[in-house]
């Protein structure tokens, strides 16, 4: 074990394509702590109206 050899990285996912004077959005430079919105500023429930989400309807062979 003493021949170990360590890697040179702490996370290997970590994003390496960031404009430069940018940090990856993680709760250390959040504003508020816990996982942050994949969804950015919406704030849910969302009203059904401003969906243009339609049902399917399935009529069953018989």
């Amino acid at each position: 074990m003493s021949n170990h050899k360590k890697n040179g990285f702490v996370d290997p996912a970590w994003p390496t394509n960031l404009p430069e004077g940018q940090h990856a959005m993680t709760e250390l430079v959040a504003t508020t702590a816990g996982a942050m919105n994949p969804y950015g500023e919406v704030e849910f429930p969302v009203d059904p109206s401003t969906l243009s989400y339609v049902h399917p309807h399935t009529v069953i062979n018989k």
